[in-house]
C-alpha cells in the first residue's frame, strides 16, 4: 500500500505518530524453511503459547523498559508505553504484535528474545516484572535476529498506515 497525503508543514513522521505496531515473526518447527528463512526467526524448540501470552501481559502499560533497551537514548528517558502485546499464528508461524507510543533502540527484539525464552521454559513465567524493576539490559533475554521483525503500521490522528506481516496477510488489524 503506498499512498501521499498533504500535512500541515508542523507535521513530523517521527514525533506526530500517535502509535506505532511491530510484529515478529517466529517460525516454531524442528527444520528450519528456506523460503521464510529471511523473514521469520527460526526457533526449533518447542514453545508453550500459554506461558509466551502470560508474560506478554505483563509488558503492557507505562514502564521503564532500560532493561529491552539496547543503546540509551542520548536525549529523553527510557520509559514507554505499551498499549498491547498479542500473540497469534498461522500454521507453524506465531506473531507477537506489540502496540506502543514508541520503542528504544532494539526494545521489540529484546522483548521477543526474553518472551521466547520464558514460552521454551528457560525463565520463570513471572520474570517481566522483575526484568523491568532490574533496570539492566543484562537482566533481560537475548536480543532476538532482524530478520523476523516487523515495522507493520503507524497511527496518526487520522491515518493509520497498518498492514500484516509475511504469512499473516489475512488476519485481523490490531
Amino acid at each position: 500500500m503506498r499512498e501521499a497525503a498533504n500535512v500541515d508543514e508542523m507535521f513530523s513522521a517521527r514525533f506526530s505518530a500517535r502509535a506505532r505496531t511491530y510484529e515478529y515473526i517466529i517460525r516454531n518447527r524442528p527444520m528450519r524453511s528456506a523460503v521464510s528463512a529471511r523473514f521469520a526467526h527460526h526457533v526449533y524448540r518447542t514453545l508453550d503459547r500459554a506461558r509466551l501470552e502470560r508474560a506478554a501481559a505483563d509488558l503492557v502499560g507505562t514502564h521503564d523498559f532500560a532493561s529491552f533497551c539496547g543503546i540509551p537514548p542520548e536525549n529523553g528517558g527510557t520509559v514507554r508505553t505499551v498499549r498491547s502485546v498479542a500473540v497469534d499464528d498461522a500454521g507453524d508461524l506465531l506473531r507477537i504484535r506489540i502496540v506502543g507510543d514508541g520503542f528504544l533502540h532494539h526494545m521489540v527484539r529484546n522483548c521477543a528474545g526474553t518472551l521466547l525464552e520464558i514460552a521454551a521454559g528457560g525463565r520463570d513465567l513471572d520474570a517481566i516484572p522483575q526484568i523491568l524493576a532490574a533496570r539492566d539490559r543484562r537482566a533481560a533475554g537475548k536480543t532476538a535476529p532482524a530478520c523476523g521483525l516487523f515495522l507493520c503500521g503507524v497511527r496518526y490522528d487520522d491515518f493509520d498506515s497498518y498492514a500484516p506481516a509475511y504469512g499473516f496477510e489475512g488476519k485481523a488489524s490490531p
